[in-house]
């Protein structure tokens, strides 16, 4: 029997994979979410280079906040994200979700991103 590492890693390279074979040339945002913090950065996996990042490690973002665990702080990390790949002139990305379901944080993140005003 697998162990529930080696099921998330399984799900994580399965939805990352399909999401690579198919950006069509577009940056990818991946997300990665820890049980204290959360992370989003925009990678461009041609040149494998990092655009842009934020997380709730950062000072701008952890000053704001009382824990980088929760729904407020996903959001505050979506909306700095977006911020900045506007700046590095990034304005449409694939949303990798690596693995993790659409909800809660992982989707709040999403949708912070959107209202940034980032495309996906």
């Amino acid at each position: 029997m697998k162990t529930s590492k080696e099921l998330s890693d399984r799900r994580r390279k399965r939805t990352s994979g399909k999401v690579k074979k198919n950006n069509n040339g577009r940056p990818r945002m991946a997300v990665y979410r820890s049980s204290k913090h959360i992370y989003a950065q925009i990678i461009i996996d041609k040149s494998g280079t990092t655009v842009a990042a934020a997380s709730t490690m950062d000072i701008e973002v952890r000053s704001k906040l009382k824990t980088g665990a929760n729904v407020e702080a996903a959001s505050l990390v979506g909306k700095v994200v977006a911020e900045r790949a506007k700046k590095a002139g990034v304005d449409t990305v694939v949303f990798d979700r690596g693995g993790y379901l659409y909800h809660g944080r992982v989707k709040a993140l999403a949708e912070a991103a959107r209202q940034g005003g980032l495309t996906f």
